[in-house]
């Protein structure tokens, strides 16, 4: 397991104080980013070598939301290569190793001048210590569009959105669906990326509410989606 310490900050909150769903998902993606440099194989490694990993999917469920000023420590750790996918699970836990949120996501190993999936050779994934995962029902990689949304407002891809693969980072898109979110409290997200925007794009959001679930689509202008984001509240 690779661990970091850390304190939630009043800028990663929301109105009650709580960390938000987009400063949970930048701890866990910060936390895997540290993995891969202290291992040798980080951006620049991958960068030489014209390969990336990209995010396909997360599962995030909130046991109980940390609070701003809490000492947390970010834990994450691989499980399992198959072909083109890498599996990755994350803890965020208190001072006293107690789980307060706990995630599943899977990545995708890929060429940057084709822009194809590749497996990962012994190079990459054979570095990776892997672990037992962590005990949780696992929910299905894709997530079924609803038949019915109501269109929002559409959001221009500016350059606070890219990240160094020059296309919008994963954690913009919870951080846009999040800003559409009605008033509940939803403490549940999978999020399905489907393809990448990039900057001068435009994205169009679609929220449907169904029961218990917000599900926001990320769309483009033909409808296709960037990312697909299912949000469950605590009654479900």
């Amino acid at each position: 397991m690779y661990s970091f310490s850390t304190r939630v900050r009043y800028s990663e909150v929301d109105a009650s104080l709580r960390l938000s769903f987009p400063a949970i998902i930048n701890y866990f993606q910060d936390c895997s980013i540290f993995h891969s440099e202290d291992l040798g194989i980080g951006i620049d490694f991958l960068k030489e070598k014209h390969r990336v990993w990209l995010m396909n999917a997360w599962q995030i469920e909130v046991l109980r939301f940390p609070r701003y000023g809490e000492q947390l420590h970010v834990n994450t750790w691989p499980y399992d290569f198959k072909s083109m996918f890498g599996y990755r699970n994350f803890t965020l836990t208190d001072e006293a190793g107690e789980p307060l949120v706990i995630a599943n996501s899977i990545w995708v190993f890929a060429d940057t001048d084709s822009g194809r999936p590749v497996k990962p050779d012994s190079a990459y994934a054979s570095r990776y210590p892997l672990e037992p995962p962590y005990p949780m029902e696992c929910a299905p990689r894709k997530i079924e569009l609803p038949t019915e949304a109501t269109p929002l407002a559409p959001i221009p891809v500016t350059v606070s959105h890219l990240d160094s693969n020059h296309h919008v980072n994963n954690g913009q898109y919870v951080s846009m669906a999040s800003a559409l979110l009605p008033n509940a409290e939803y403490t549940s997200l999978r999020v399905e990326y489907k393809k990448s925007a990039q900057l001068g794009d435009i994205i169009y959001p679609h929220l449907s509410l169904q029961d218990n679930l917000c599900t926001i689509v990320l769309a483009d202008a033909a409808g296709s989606p960037y990312a697909i984001a299912e949000f469950k509240n605590k009654q479900q």
